[in-house]
């Protein structure tokens, strides 16, 4: 049997008025196991970018921390000048990377740049974008699953 028309005519209720009640069409089993395998797919691929995305934001937030206890220096009890940033700990630069820490005023120079505060909020806005990526595909999976085992039990002559 091909797969002519719409999807959803092998899927949902209107194969009820065809082929009689509970019976379903091989074409509408495949297409829903094809659906749930390729949103499995996407979700892991998300799932990946969702974890890759939180990496730079944790980096970013150390950094900002430590920004903010040089700006404010009342709210911390160590100098100036111990306060420092490491890329090197985090694996963005190699441990042998000249200069890979940034310590006191020249840390704070860096975090008063527009480029620093906008790469922060950049990166929150992809991470927030996966997570809700991510939330939307498992919802989808979850619904495409359902379909599928309705589907099965219908085929099988199973009442609800």
């Amino acid at each position: 049997m091909s797969c002519r028309g719409p999807l959803g005519f092998y899927t949902t209720g209107a194969v009820r008025q065809i082929f009689g009640d509970y019976k379903t069409t091989i074409c509408g089993k495949g297409l829903s196991a094809t659906f749930v395998g390729i949103t499995y797919a996407l979700t892991i691929v998300w799932l990946l970018v969702f974890a890759c995305s939180a990496v730079p934001v944790y980096i970013y937030f150390n950094t900002w921390t430590t920004c903010q206890s040089i700006a404010f220096p009342s709210k911390t009890s160590a100098s100036i000048g111990s306060l420092c940033a490491d890329a090197r700990m985090y694996g963005v630069l190699p441990w042998n990377a000249f200069p890979g820490k940034v310590c006191g005023s020249n840390l704070l120079s860096i975090c008063k740049t527009a480029e620093f505060q906008m790469t922060f909020h950049l990166f929150i806005a992809a991470f927030v974008g996966a997570a809700a990526t991510l939330v939307s595909l498992l919802t989808f999976m979850i619904a495409a699953t359902y379909n599928f085992a309705v589907l099965k039990l219908m085929g099988r002559g199973t009442k609800f």
